[in-house]
This record gives C-alpha cells, structure tokens and sequence, in this order.
C-alpha cells in the first residue's frame, strides 16, 4: 500500500511550548502575522499572552477576533478581506477547531478568490495561502494536523468539508498547558470527538499503517485519561496526555480520513447549531454497533487498545464491549441525545433526509467499513433522537 501522509511542516509539543512561537515564525519566514482568534481568547487575557511575545521580540502584528463557534462564509469573507488589505505575511490561529479552521478557510480564500463553496470537497484547492502557525487550547479536534477545514454555507446551512494541502498548517504549536482552564463540559466534547476521529480513522477504507499507529496510541491515551480530565481538571499528566492523543488522533484522520459518524455530524451542527464533538459523541455508540458488522476484527483492536477486552477474546465480545462502553460513557460524561439538547422532534425529522443527502455528499460516509444508504442514515438520524 502507497499512503501520502501530510503534516505540519514543524510542531513545537510539550508544557510551556508557546514561548517558542517568535522563534517559530522566524523558522517559517512570517515577520508579520495576522492572529485569528475568537472573542473568549480575546477578552480572558489569552490572546495578550500571545501579542506579548511577539512585542517582547519585535514582531508586528494584527488581530480578527470575531470568529464564531462553527466557521461561516461570512465570517472567513470579511477575514479574508483584512488579508486582503493588510500586509501580513502569515496567519496565527489561536484557539479550538473553530479559530483554527477559521484561519485556514481565510487563507485559502483571501489566495484563490471566489466563494468558499468553489473549494468543498472534491473541488482541488489552486493555490497555496499565507503560511499557518495553529496553536489549539483545547484538546479534542486535531485540527492543528489535519488537511481539512468545515465551513458552514451562511446561504445554505450547509457544513462544507474542504481538503487539501492548502488546509494545513506549516507548524504547531501543542502545548497541553493551555488546556487546563477548560471546562468540563468542552473538555467531555472535544475528549469524545478526538476519540471518534482514531476510532473512524482506523476502521476507514483509507487506513493505512501510519494512521494504524496513531490512531491505535490516541486510542489508548484518550480511553486511559478522559475521566480524569473531566473528575481533576488541574491534573497536568492526564491533561498533557490528552492533548498528545488528539493531536495523534488528528494525524490519524487526517491522512486516513473520517467516516460515517463525521459525515452525520456535520449537518446536526449546521441545521441545530449543536458543537461539533457534541454531535459526534450523541452519533457515535449507535454507528459503530449499525458498522461494526462490516469490520469486526478492526472494530475489536479499538476494544483491545481502549484495554476493553483481551485480545485472545473473539472479535464479536470485544466488539459488544466497545459498543457498551461507548454508550456508557456517554452517560457518565451527561452527553444529550438530540431531543434533550433540545432539538425539536418534527423540524429534525423533516430535515433527516436533507442531512443524510449533505452526509452522503461530504464524502466521509463512503469511507465506513458499511457504506450507508440514504434511508438507513435516516433511519440512524431517527435512532439516536431520543
């Protein structure tokens, strides 16, 4: 098997990594960033942290503070266009997924022109944008490594995968401190979503043995450390293993790609406004129990890495042991179903068979070890309801 694996150019990992970033920008040639970043960042005193190294080292700089919690058109447009007017030579992403891929859709279109849309997948990318040093505060989408970027359609409500080498960044920046202010529940979602992304990637049709090996050591990290993240907060250990499995699992998905669960979830977050990782964790037990036919012995090395199962246990028990502790900790960790997030029952039943058409078209389902059809996904949609 020939496998093309993409990834940041470099990545500064450990404690305290950030004060590394002037130094990381004169690797990569940027004198004078731009730093993307979203209003919390802004107004806790983080961004400070940031702007104060680059004053300490005499590096210009600017700031688009005004991403939102799921990347819009409208919101990569009017960052595009400070590009576009400025004289940056490189961008800062300062933040979770959503600042991250913010900046990423920015460079892409402020480079190539056009709307967003002329990019979802599988449209190719032409031309390179401004160079990208990621920095996530949270430990959970992986976005830092990955060739990927979702912007939502304002027009359409629909969440657009767009791939390609322009997507990622030229270094990170992972540095596990910056997580320990997170709160439970954003802790639980972004644990829940790094965990699907080494789930997806090691039983999708693209695996290949260097996303086999991320996925299977993100696994392990994040099954060991999730409940001790989200019980002790300040717990510098588990935290800093957390931020290395999502980062593991990122390189994973990245170079493998996502599957059913991503492909469902995508249209929850656009149509219901409900966080990424929420969507997936809400989706994920009850697609791995309709996939896991299609690939048990995959399936059952998830159990045995997460330390499920034995591997001398047949397939078929250390699969119903991943599926019964997927929906276990979903309740310990107080995950909603789409009903009691809210959501109302007759609007997303009428729109589940709008969502498993964007599902389908996003690509991702295609990549499950089980490919769906448009009426089993929304079958699914009406499964996991209540």
């Amino acid at each position: 098997m020939i496998a093309n694996i993409t990834l940041p150019r470099q990545m500064v990992i450990g404690g305290g990594a950030l004060k590394e970033l002037p130094g990381l920008l004169g690797r990569v040639g940027v004198t004078k960033p731009l730093v993307v970043t979203d209003p919390f960042m802004r107004d806790s005193g983080r961004l400070a942290a940031v702007t104060e190294l680059l004053d300490g080292a005499g590096i210009g700089w600017g700031v688009f503070a005004d991403t939102v919690p799921d990347p819009t058109t409208d919101v990569v447009e009017a960052g595009a266009r400070l590009i576009a007017g400025g004289d940056y030579d490189g961008l800062v992403a300062l933040g979770g997924g959503s600042p991250i891929d913010t900046a990423k859709a920015m460079a892409i279109l402020a480079a190539n022109g056009g709307r967003m849309r002329d990019y979802k997948v599988p449209a190719p990318i032409p031309k390179m944008g401004l160079p990208l040093i990621a920095i996530p505060t949270t430990a959970g989408t992986g976005s830092e490594v990955t060739r990927f970027t979702v912007v939502t359609d304002t027009e359409t409500d629909e969440k657009m995968l767009i791939a390609g080498i322009p997507a990622t960044a030229i270094a990170a920046i992972v540095d596990y401190e910056l997580t320990l202010s997170m709160p439970l529940r954003l802790t639980a979602d972004t644990g829940i979503d790094a965990l699907t992304h080494a789930i997806e990637a090691y039983v999708s049709k693209r695996a290949n043995p260097f996303s086999d090996s991320m996925a299977l050591s993100a696994m392990k990290l994040i099954w060991a450390h999730l409940p001790t993240v989200c019980a002790e907060p300040g717990n510098h250990a588990a935290r800093e293993a957390m931020m290395l499995g999502a980062t593991q699992a990122g390189m994973a998905f990245s170079n493998a790609s996502v599957a059913l669960v991503h492909g469902m979830s995508r249209p929850i977050g656009a149509f219901f406004h409900v966080p990424h990782g929420l969507s997936n964790a809400m989706l994920l037990p009850e697609i791995t129990a309709f996939s896991a036919p299609a690939a048990m012995p995959r399936y059952a090395q998830c159990a045995h890495a997460m330390g499920l199962s034995d591997p001398a246990e047949g397939d078929q028990a250390a699969v119903a042991r991943l599926i019964d502790a997927l929906r276990r900790i979903n309740r310990d960790l107080s995950v909603p179903t789409p009903e009691r997030y809210g959501i109302d029952r007759k609007r997303y039943l009428e729109l589940a068979p709008t969502m498993a058409q964007q599902a389908l078209a996003s690509g991702s389902p295609g990549n499950n070890p089980r490919v769906p059809t448009i009426e089993e996904m929304v079958t699914l949609y009406e499964r996991v309801y209540a």
